[in-house]
């Protein structure tokens, strides 16, 4: 089983997914952004993540979300599956359709809703979607959604197996991410999953990252990426400061789905910046704060 080769600094974004004017996934729109996202220079993609609202999705919607992605990706970047479910079965179908399809990794949460009662309920469930699978799996730790922390006894269990190949860690604690660092294999990669703690994760090791806002302002990502691989400092700490931070502090106020469709619509990247409920979008004043923050961003590259 070969994990997707990644470049240190490397960062991909969890990607949105558009609606057209009926409420429908727009698969058309969705292939162009995925040409957008290639074009920019990022390192990757992925489909159904947080931020393309994968939970909002019918099955159906999810496969054809992952099929699009994958077909207009065509092999030049790398394409991680988002395959959440609260149960195995469903996990387990998720990475399959994604392997059929020629997706490269499967992106997979703890069971949302039901949070396990021991370590050992986590353990169980990640080896059990471990377990024979059909491509790489990248484990995701979002505890804001599903409810607790990946436990750092079974990271590092579970980093041991050949299908485990790498984490995004979006818990937002540095602690936690220089835990995971330390305590898995030097080949298992681990991604910071909260946009404005890239920078301050490269120096304990992190490998890169997945981030929202790449996919409305790639220039800055590509040249965060660069910045740490050629040790710039300098200018690394610039668009960490004067770029990300202040178009992240929006997601706070909105959320990342709605703050990167109103970023990427802004830039012509997408056609329609529509969310699906519970999700709303912001209001004119916060969307025109928004755009602001792009267009600022974009003057520190």
């Amino acid at each position: 089983m070969t994990a997707p080769e990644f470049r240190y600094g490397a960062v991909s974004p969890p990607i949105v997914t558009p609606f057209d004017a009926d409420g429908d996934v727009d698969t058309d729109a969705l292939a162009t952004h995925v040409e957008t996202v290639v074009d920019a220079g990022l390192d990757g993609v992925v489909p159904c993540g947080t931020t393309g609202e994968f939970a909002s999705l019918t099955d159906d919607e999810r496969r054809a979300v992952v099929e699009t992605v994958v077909d207009a990706a065509d092999g030049r970047i790398p394409v991680i599956a988002g395959a959440a479910d609260a149960t195995v079965p469903g996990v387990r179908d998720r990475l399959q359709f994604a392997a059929e399809v020629g997706a490269d990794a499967g992106l997979v949460t703890l069971p949302y809703y039901h949070t396990s009662t021991a370590p050992a309920g986590q353990r169980a469930f990640l080896d059990a979607v471990a377990d024979g699978a059909p491509l790489p799996i990248y484990l995701y730790d979002i505890p804001s959604t599903v409810g607790e922390p990946i436990d750092p006894d079974v990271l590092a269990a579970v980093a041991e197996r050949e299908s485990v190949v790498g984490l995004k860690d979006t818990s937002g604690d540095i602690s936690a991410v220089d835990t995971a660092v330390d305590r898995t294999p030097d080949e298992f990669t681990v991604f910071q999953g909260v946009d404005a703690l890239l920078y301050p994760s490269a120096s304990i090791g992190v490998d890169g990252g997945i981030h929202a806002l790449s996919q409305a302002i790639p220039e800055v990502f590509v040249a965060l990426g660069e910045a740490l691989r050629d040790g710039d400092d300098a200018r690394a700490l610039a668009l960490h400061r004067r770029a990300i931070t202040p178009l992240f502090e929006r997601c706070g106020d909105h959320g990342f789905a709605p703050v990167a469709k109103v970023a990427a619509a802004h830039r012509g990247f997408v056609p329609d910046p529509r969310v699906r409920p519970p999700l709303t979008l912001p209001d004119e004043a916060a969307r025109e704060a928004i755009a602001g923050d792009v267009d600022a961003a974009l003057e520190v590259v």
